[in-house]
């Protein structure tokens, strides 16, 4: 009897904490937390920044250029999920469109980034090792380059006036090869500053050791 009435006295204990009496103050149950919120603006900032720091990639094609900005975007992802990283590369791309007057070329860097961001961090998050980072990135530039094919499509004869015929004709011999090496070099770079700073960004609890 005394041990029915300890869980009665309990329940009612965990009843009364559900409840919100006024000047109680309760732990922040955000699901991004302050700390994982300054990072991704940090990181916002810093795609930003490396935005307009663009180079020519094939020779004759100087009219498109790349650039690292996906980088921490993907870094996020792999450090916060890819909610966290879709959010970081989709706010920089729209900051890089509203500096430059540039909606076409934000609309079509949000696709990319979705193909970048999305494959590789679901992809590490299931399968948490290096391996995993590798097959996510892999899986990543190629979604990539399809979202960039689609975004040319799509985006550039309805706000660039280019005919969708000159599009389908520069898809393999211009923008396949331009994506796959601009898609490496992002994820290349995403495993280098990854190992370097997920000490720093990942909390110490979901840190995996060994890996």
């Amino acid at each position: 009897m005394a041990g029915s009435m300890k869980t009665l006295e309990e329940v009612e204990g965990k009843q009364a904490a559900g409840r919100a009496p006024q000047g109680k103050r309760y732990a922040n149950t955000n699901v991004w937390g302050t700390r994982q919120l300054v990072t991704m603006a940090l990181m916002c900032a810093i795609g930003v920044v490396l935005s307009f720091i663009e180079f020519p990639l094939l020779p004759g094609v100087t009219w498109l250029k790349c650039d690292v900005s996906s980088m921490p975007a993907m870094v996020c992802g792999f450090a916060f999920g890819p909610a966290a990283g879709f959010a970081v590369g989709a706010v920089e791309a729209i900051l890089h469109g509203l500096l430059m007057a540039d909606f076409s070329g934000a609309l079509m860097n949000i696709m990319v980034v979705a193909g970048l961001v999305i494959p590789s961090a679901l992809v590490y998050k299931r399968i948490h090792s290096w391996r995993g980072a590798v097959v996510g990135l892999v899986v990543a530039v190629v979604a990539a380059v399809i979202m960039a094919i689609l975004g040319n499509l799509i985006v550039t004869p309805v706000y660039l006036g280019v005919p969708l015929q000159a599009v389908i004709d520069m898809i393999i011999p211009i923008l396949v090869p331009f994506n796959l090496l601009k898609g490496a070099i992002n994820a290349v770079l995403t495993l280098i500053i990854y190992k370097s700073v997920s000490n720093l960004i990942t909390p110490k609890k979901d840190q995996v050791h060994g890996r």
